[in-house]
């Protein structure tokens, strides 16, 4: 209807001669003039009820004036079910089913910004359908603990890997008209006490780790909108803070969006006013208590800041600015006459779904190369885990979703292997019986009464006679695992799998072991099992892009998006016993001291000379690579120049594959302390058996700098630099020196 009203508005308006159409309405007018317009003919109350939530997803528009509510979902990984209007209960549409696409860390483990750019066009087709104006996501907080319930929405440990990826999605979603909402800005790094936890981290770590990929999306995605954290920052709320959101965000960075409240992310109506929050949306009812019903007059940003106007004490200032944006989100989506009509469930997004998956699965182990499952070979299959049948779709948190469909690893398999091979299949291990979500249950019943021993016993039984063992294992998206709102509370398998995994090893060479998670996992048994491969969340298309992989239909060519580290202790955050920080005297507030600074991920693996069990940038294919004449276009550069890196890369296996090259840079001498190396580029090639081709990757002065504390900016100094070349952050086997004058 709303899109029917739209078309039937602007049709009307074409009756009228050029000057008999309001300044607003006028497409040909320049959209700053028509917010101007618009801004003039609103009334008090009008200005007020577009910057907060009129139900749990909408805000309104002004119908006077002819501008649409607007409709915001829930993403990153596909548009979440409708719920009603008042309540969190799903509103029992059976039209608002979706495609679930992987996860942002199997999106980024793909190291390939195509696939980020289809993922973002994908998704806002999907949304245009669904009616929806924005998406909440993509998410680019920073993988810092592998404790975190909430890394899976996110593209990991590296600043300039999640820069790059980031943007490609953000411009894809919003070329369909839907508006991206990054999330969540900034230093939203665990989920244990999220509401509570200060953050206190150096001017150098912000601007070096935990801002970048919120800066790129602004300023090369040209974001419409930011979603405030719910952490504070300098003792104020993300979602209020003078600091991140005025003077970063808006000042620095010159952001012409709309800032928005992570739901429930506001406290304050005089520091939402002035504090750069620009629409408020909330968890309960009234962002206040619980239970009060159609009660969002009483929002931070409703009647509060409403009766502080008529009272005097606030002029209309902020708000205007607020309302501008406001306006200008409109034009860009509710008011974006170019806008398709979207399509929902297409088999060009199961394909997109599908390619990005195969894209970011990894191959971290092949002992004497078991994988690919040799079909010729293979006459009986064992296929274990509960991971192997559970839908992991549903829970999480709000990235939970109701899909058309979801195809189980087990029946992905089974269809990939036909019927000349026999999968047989055994439970192994009993994790999360339950599959429902906030009204949406996945109709599976997993319950399983025997215990481990008997599971064990029975997978171990089958595993003697099989030719190959597939265990699908890992984490799932409950309570204290891969879900928003708790954080894991062991770096170790859940569900008595180390054990079972011991056991299978000791019955079966052919041991295959695929981890579905968002975060990596402790695995003491690594040595023991002839193979490994991460295979994250995947969405709808899990079962047929892993079978891709395990049977070589596809060549895994996914790399780590983060450091797999051995133990808890080879991570900062937790050897310096900073996580999750100290409650203050009152109770009410727990500080958090980022005291690894700069050094998080292959950052402090450096530093501190452990040995990852996978480093950054890992990843194996079934073919091989060689990586050889690195070569500079200069010997040296200045400041206001760039300095290009051409390697050739030659596939000398027998099958065709990709291959990531990956550019770290070291400062050889430095007035501050820095990281050994980092990563300023990379470049996914395609090559088939015996073709070779040339690489260039090309830096400028900014992949050399630093943020300078004592200034206040980035600076870089003049010396002795080394480009350090190659497949992985413990992998690089070519260098080259140069200068920068």
């Amino acid at each position: 209807m709303r899109k029917l009203f739209i078309t039937v508005l602007m049709a009307f308006t074409c009756l009228y001669t050029q000057a008999q159409v309001p300044v607003y309405l006028d497409n040909s007018k320049p959209v700053e003039q028509r917010i101007e317009d618009a801004l003039s003919r609103m009334t008090l109350a009008e200005k007020l009820r577009v910057i907060h939530a009129q139900s749990k997803f909408s805000s309104a528009g002004v119908p006077r004036l002819g501008f649409p509510d607007f409709w915001t979902d829930d993403g990153p990984h596909g548009v979440r079910p409708d719920v009603l209007w008042d309540e969190w209960e799903q509103a029992g549409q059976t039209n608002d089913s979706c495609v679930a696409f992987p996860a942002l860390t199997c999106l980024a483990a793909s190291w390939n910004p195509d696939m980020a750019l289809l993922y973002g066009q994908s998704l806002g087709e999907e949304a245009l359908y669904r009616g929806k104006d924005m998406i909440l996501g993509p998410g680019v907080n920073i993988y810092r603990t592998p404790l975190n319930g909430r890394n899976f929405e996110y593209m990991g440990e590296d600043p300039y890997l999640t820069s790059t990826m980031v943007v490609p999605y953000v411009q894809g979603l919003q070329s369909k008209g839907v508006s991206a909402c990054v999330k969540h800005y900034c230093l939203n790094n665990d989920e244990e006490y999220r509401h509570q936890v200060n953050v206190v981290v150096s001017d150098r770590a912000l601007h070096e780790i935990y801002l970048p990929a919120f800066k790129a999306a602004v300023e090369k995605g040209k974001a419409w909108a930011i979603m405030g954290a719910y952490n504070l920052y300098k003792d104020q709320h993300n979602c209020h803070n003078q600091y991140t959101l005025n003077k970063i965000l808006k000042g620095d960075w010159k952001f012409d969006g709309v800032v928005v409240s992570d739901w429930g992310g506001c406290h304050d109506t005089e520091q939402a006013i002035t504090n750069g929050l620009d629409m408020e949306f909330g968890s309960w009812t009234n962002g206040l208590s619980t239970g009060a019903s159609n009660a969002y007059d009483n929002y931070y940003l409703a009647n509060p800041y409403l009766k502080l106007i008529q009272e005097g004490k606030k002029s209309t200032k902020e708000l205007d600015d607020k309302v501008r944006r406001v306006l200008r989100l409109f034009y860009r989506t509710t008011m974006n006459p170019q806008r398709g009509r979207g399509f929902l469930c297409s088999e060009s997004h199961y394909e997109a779904a599908r390619k990005i998956a195969d894209e970011g699965i990894v191959l971290l182990r092949n002992k004497d190369g078991v994988l690919p499952i040799d079909t010729n070979k293979a006459k009986r299959v064992l296929v274990v885990g509960e991971n192997a049948i559970k839908m992991m779709t549903v829970g999480g948190g709000s990235s939970s979703l109701k899909v058309q469909r979801e195809v189980s690893p087990l029946d992905g398999l089974k269809a990939r292997l036909g019927a000349a091979v026999q999968v047989d299949y055994a439970r192994g291990y009993v994790g999360d019986v339950t599959g429902n979500y906030n009204g949406v249950t996945t109709g599976q019943n997993l319950e399983d009464k025997r215990s481990a021993e008997e599971l064990i016993a029975e997978a171990v039984s089958k595993a003697r006679s099989a030719d190959y063992v597939i265990l699908f294992g890992g984490l799932n998206k409950s309570d204290y695992q891969d879900c928003e709102g708790h954080d894991r509370k062991s770096y170790e398998l859940p569900y008595a799998q180390d054990r079972l995994i011991e056991a299978l090893a000791k019955a079966n060479k052919r041991l295959v072991y695929v981890n579905i998670s968002g975060n990596a996992v402790e695995m003491p048994w690594r040595d023991k099992v002839a193979a490994i491969v991460q295979g994250w969340f995947i969405g709808s298309e899990a079962g047929n892009a892993l079978a891709d992989v395990l049977t070589g239909a596809v060549n895994p060519s996914g790399k780590l998006p983060f450091t797999w580290p051995a133990a808890l202790q080879d991570v900062g955050a937790h050897k310096l016993n900073t996580y999750p920080g100290t409650w203050r005297a009152d109770h009410k507030i727990i500080d958090e001291e980022y005291k690894e600074g700069i050094y998080v991920g292959y950052r402090w693996a450096d530093k501190e000379k452990t040995r990852p069990l996978f480093a950054f940038g890992h990843g194996l294919s079934y073919t091989n690579f060689k990586l050889s004449n690195l070569r500079a276009d200069k010997t040296a550069m200045d400041r206001q120049g760039t300095i290009s890196f051409t390697v050739n890369v030659k596939n000398t296996g027998k099958c065709a594959g990709a291959e990531t090259v990956q550019l770290y840079i070291h400062d050889a001498k430095a007035s501050v302390d820095r990281p050994y190396k980092e990563l300023k580029g990379f470049q996914k090639v395609y090559l088939q058996p015996g073709e070779s081709r040339d690489i260039t990757l090309t830096v400028n002065n900014s992949a050399l700098s630093f943020y300078d504390e004592q200034a206040g900016k980035w600076t870089s100094e003049a010396g002795t630099f080394e480009a350090l070349v190659g497949n992985a952050a413990d992998n690089l086997t070519l260098k080259t020196a140069f200068e920068l004058r």
